[in-house]
């Protein structure tokens, strides 16, 4: 019986460590196209819409794009950046086509979520804004995540139609399929923050791959020993 249940335990540490090997490969591929894109100069809207359109996948693709800032209709995202807490903020952008698209100008400390905290920041009239691309989520992340409250304007997860529907966009509007992240451009008045874009994921897999590997060979060792045992004794 305990033999059955090293050898059952053995299969599942193997199983864990040929899991964390593929989530390698699969995170340094990500990485890799991460860096390549980030790299590469901004393409115009249209080509970041195509290249949606075909493959589902532009996260990370610079962009550009010029339109006006709708700010009644900005919406906060829960977050923190440089150890302070705050929101991302996402204001709508009208483009010259009459589409909308939401971009993420970037972080605010907590107290200031009220826009008309930093007025100055509020840019009226054309502008043009350079960004990341970033896909949009087809659901909610993760179960340990809060709900987003749509009523005190606080999200907690990107949920796309949720936010532009209650941003006030006129009746029918479009939207563009993604996101944008604002660069480090500086505001008015500093706020918001620009470029808080996450690149540097973290990549652990190969730890994780090696730890459990190194228990499989460990129980390995433990059961080889318990089975010699008795031909020694013999």
């Amino acid at each position: 019986m305990l033999l059955g249940l090293g050898l059952f335990l053995f299969a599942i540490l193997v199983g864990l460590g040929t899991w964390q090997v593929q989530r390698l490969h699969w995170k340094e591929g990500l990485l890799a196209t991460i860096d390549k894109r980030t790299h590469s100069a901004p393409l115009p809207l249209a080509d970041v819409e195509r290249e949606f359109a075909a493959s589902r996948d532009v996260d990370y693709t610079p962009v550009t794009v010029t339109g006006t800032f709708l700010h009644q209709g900005e919406r906060h995202f829960f977050s923190t950046w440089e150890g302070d807490s705050g929101f991302n903020v996402y204001t709508p952008l009208q483009l010259d086509d009459g589409r909308f698209v939401l971009v993420n100008r970037g972080f605010v400390p907590y107290e200031l979520k009220d826009p008309a905290k930093r007025k100055k920041g509020e840019v009226a009239g054309k502008v043009t804004v350079t960004g990341l691309a970033r896909n949009p989520l087809l659901a909610k992340p993760s179960m340990m995540l809060p709900d987003n409250d749509v009523a005190k304007n606080i999200f907690f997860w990107k949920d796309r139609d949720v936010m532009a529907a209650s941003a006030g966009l006129p009746a029918g509007a479009v939207l563009v399929p993604f996101f944008i992240d604002a660069d480090r451009t500086p505001n008015p008045g500093g706020l918001p923050v620009g470029g808080v874009t996450i690149i540097d994921l973290p990549n652990n897999h190969l730890q994780y791959a090696v730890t459990w590997f190194g228990l499989a060979a460990a129980l390995a060792a433990v059961l080889i020993l318990r089975l010699r045992r008795p031909a020694r004794e013999a």
